[in-house]
């Protein structure tokens, strides 16, 4: 396969997003399966380089956040390790393209990065859209009595104009 055609679609890679600890993280099988090397390897490639690789870029999860994480996912094939996954934050991806060398590696950072920045945005647009909900709730509140005089005087003009006109002119 020419890594140069190769296009992971979005919803394959949103569904490998996770949040850990407040942060949005990928677990190290799928970023291996991702960069097409096994899961050992790209771990040998983080431990060769370990300094790279600070707490808030990549860490171990603990034995209650797998097991919260695989009841999430539904995973089958992952329950067969022998130690506990790592993960990735968006920082620590970046660094495991330099690490990795590979076009492969550049080219599935790049798409991580662009959904990364995605869903970014639509958590900003979330927070704006609310405040902005806000804004016309307390603008509307306390405006029901108002809202209901209006509509009555809107019946009443309607039933008004229902009744027949007397008429205006010579007979």
């Amino acid at each position: 396969m020419n890594t140069n055609e190769i296009q992971i679609p979005e919803e394959v890679l949103l569904k490998q997003i996770h949040e850990i600890k407040g942060m949005k993280v990928m677990l190290d099988p799928d970023l291996a399966d991702l960069y097409q090397v096994e899961t050992k390897r790209l771990n040998e490639q983080v431990k060769r380089n370990r300094d790279r690789f600070p707490p808030d870029f990549m860490f171990q999860l603990t034995q209650i956040q797998w097991d919260s994480l695989q009841s999430q996912i539904a995973t089958t094939t992952q329950n067969m390790r022998r130690s506990l996954p790592y993960v990735f934050t968006e920082q620590g991806i970046a660094m495991l393209s330099g690490v990795l060398k590979s076009k492969m590696a550049i080219k599935v950072h790049i798409q991580i990065i662009q959904v990364s920045t995605k869903i970014r945005g639509l958590h900003i647009n979330q927070k704006e859209l609310y405040k902005e909900m806000e804004k016309i709730r307390h603008k509307v509140n306390g405006q029901d009595q108002k809202i209901e005089t209006f509509f009555n005087y809107l019946k009443q003009f309607i039933k008004d104009q229902s009744r027949p006109r007397k008429r205006v002119g010579f007979k």
